[in-house]
């Protein structure tokens, strides 16, 4: 069984004793490293990201992900390892992505979706094995597709959330205080965001 095999079993078991209309976040390792599941003492949060995860990835474990919980707000990261293929424009992502939106609103009509704005990268801060990766998954590419999923959202009706002030340089770039190796980002990092993110949930 593969890592994301185990996470999508052990989310399947704890769906089982989950609280229904609640509010889920899913997506990829960038919303499965956020711990504000942990940090929100007010509301009960579940966290169904998995790290590695790409749209089509996420689509065929929407049912785990999302609809066991029956939430009743769906916080939506997905979509950066797609833009990490030379041969993936953001596009080719916001088409796919878009079939999660649709599947999500016809299951659950009524949810409540946040599109949530790529957080950008920092390629001058990237460990060595990171560098090639942010040739292709450049600032330029993510804020390309962060248009498209602004525009999806508001084609369905939907939010699209941009929290990432706190976490940009002046050059626009994700503050190297604030990432792993130039992509991933660490927990000051999300310190930086919870507050913006919290006063959506």
């Amino acid at each position: 069984m593969t890592d994301k095999e185990m996470k999508i079993e052990n989310y399947r078991k704890a769906n089982l004793t989950a609280v229904k209309g609640q509010t889920v976040l899913t997506g990829s390792s960038l919303m499965e490293m956020f711990p504000a599941a942990e940090w929100c003492t007010e509301k009960i949060l579940y966290n169904r990201a998995v790290g590695g995860f790409v749209t089509e990835e996420l689509y065929d474990a929407l049912d785990v992900c999302v609809y066991d919980l029956e939430p009743e707000k769906v916080f939506i990261n997905i979509g950066t390892n797609d833009l990490s293929w030379s041969d993936r424009t953001p596009e080719i992502v916001a088409a796919s992505y878009e079939k999660i939106i649709s599947a999500i609103e016809e299951r659950l009509p009524g949810v409540q979706l946040y599109l949530m704005a790529y957080y950008p990268v920092n390629p001058e801060a990237a460990s060595e094995e990171m560098r090639e990766c942010l040739r292709v998954r450049s600032n330029e590419k993510l804020n390309a597709a962060n248009a498209l999923v602004k525009a999806l959202a508001e084609k369905h009706g939907q939010r699209y959330i941009d929290i990432n002030r706190n976490l940009k340089d002046d050059r626009g770039r994700l503050k190297a205080e604030y990432t792993i190796e130039g992509l991933h980002i660490n927990e000051a990092g999300y310190r930086a965001i919870y507050d913006d993110f919290i006063q959506y949930v």
